[in-house]
């Protein structure tokens, strides 16, 4: 049992919320609308609408019968991936998917914000976990019980400066996001413009880095995956023995493009640690721009919508979900060259991929400083004060 700070109290969640279940069914989806929240919609504590559904305002109706998810409702997975939860933003509409619920707060017992972040940390995860129901398939949370179950808190005004404090830090992560967002987006603007140039093959536009590397000889190192570029668009720093097969070496900045499912687009500027020995899955072409040509005009090079287009069609494989495309065919691609358009248009995109990486980078850092005051000041080990002092120099 998680010992309770000085001046705080336990007491049971029907205290503090409301609690709300979602319905127990997938709408039909739709390119645009309302969100449909699923449970990979929850990622450490925030809300990913990229990797939420839409549905159709008139499904929307129906999915909202039982509760509309409103700002400042804590939402949670009862089933799965149990101790994840995320807080509504305002003016975000939105229904909840199977294995979803939300706790709506009263605002005189308790701050929203303060209770995902209580919710989230080690002594309310302990009280999941005990109360954890194991199935043959999935584990899940009794909802009925959950009510119930102790969490403990401050005084409303301490919640409120610890929620302040933790709260600065993920708005910086969520102000990096929206900016890096919108970078890429205009990156995309950018390489429209280029449509009326002359076009060349990607590989000869390019240097092709084909070395191939045993990761087990390094004790850590960090990898390009498939599944790291769709969490955060990072490398996982990982041990080098943890992985089985050879990779291929990142050996500089590099404009990574996925031959797996190109349906998917997957262009990654990777950056790596000089300090750290860098890898990536044998399914990205690690490629590096020929001289005359910046690292900018790659990418906008291989942003470009007729090659997008082409690499999905060159795809081989009768499943749907594992098709490739030969590296042979991807490099012989024809792309608008660069070289042969204003180069201001290449120095923006230079410099809007900088803007990127540093803010990923940035947010990173930012999520494991959050991640380690959390439970911190949910202890009572650390005092507001002392933290606004760390986040003040983060931030």
């Amino acid at each position: 049992m998680v010992d309770v700070p000085d001046g705080w109290r336990a007491v049971r969640i029907a205290d503090l919320a409301d609690v709300f279940d979602g319905p127990h069914a997938t709408p039909k989806s739709a390119d645009d609308g309302p969100y449909f929240l699923g449970i990979s919609s929850l990622t450490d504590g925030r809300l990913d609408l990229s990797r939420s559904g839409r549905l159709s305002d008139e499904d929307f109706v129906k999915w909202t019968r039982r509760v509309t998810p409103r700002a400042g409702d804590v939402v949670f997975s009862y089933e799965t991936r149990l101790g994840e939860a995320a807080l509504i933003p305002a003016g975000l509409q939105c229904c909840l998917g199977r294995r979803l619920a939300l706790m709506r707060p009263d605002p005189q017992a308790v701050d929203s914000r303060f209770l995902l972040y209580a919710y989230l940390g080690p002594a309310f995860q302990e009280t999941l976990r005990a109360h954890t129901v194991p199935g043959s398939t999935v584990d899940r949370l009794l909802l009925r019980d959950f009510p119930s179950f102790p969490i403990q808190v401050p005084p409303l005004a301490e919640q409120r400066a610890i929620a302040e404090v933790l709260g600065a830090l993920d708005d910086k992560v969520e102000s990096n996001r929206r900016r890096a967002g919108c970078a890429e987006e205009f990156l995309d603007v950018l390489a429209s413009t280029l449509s009326s140039l002359g076009t060349m093959e990607i590989g000869r536009l390019s240097v092709v880095d084909r070395f191939s590397v045993d990761p087990s000889s390094s004790p850590i190192l960090d990898h390009y995956s498939l599944p790291a570029f769709d969490a955060s668009r990072l490398p996982e720093r990982v041990e080098g023995a943890s992985i089985r097969s050879s990779k291929l070496a990142v050996q500089g900045p590099s404009v990574l493009v996925s031959r797996l499912n190109p349906g998917t687009n997957r262009t990654w500027y990777a950056v790596p640690d000089p300090a750290v020995p860098a890898v990536a899955s044998t399914e990205w072409l690690v490629l590096r721009p020929v001289e005359g040509l910046s690292l900018g005009g790659l990418w906008l090079a291989v942003r470009d919508g007729r090659f997008r287009g082409e690499l999905a069609r060159r795809a081989t494989g009768t499943s749907g979900s594992h098709q490739r495309v030969r590296p042979a065919d991807a490099l012989s691609i024809e792309v608008p060259d660069p070289r042969g358009g204003d180069t201001a248009v290449v120095e923006e995109a230079d410099a809007f991929l900088d803007l990127i990486h540093h803010a990923r980078v940035e947010s990173e850092t930012l999520a494991a400083l959050r991640d380690a005051l959390l439970p911190e000041l949910l202890s009572g080990r650390l005092r507001v004060p002392e933290a606004e002092e760390l986040v003040a120099d983060a931030v």
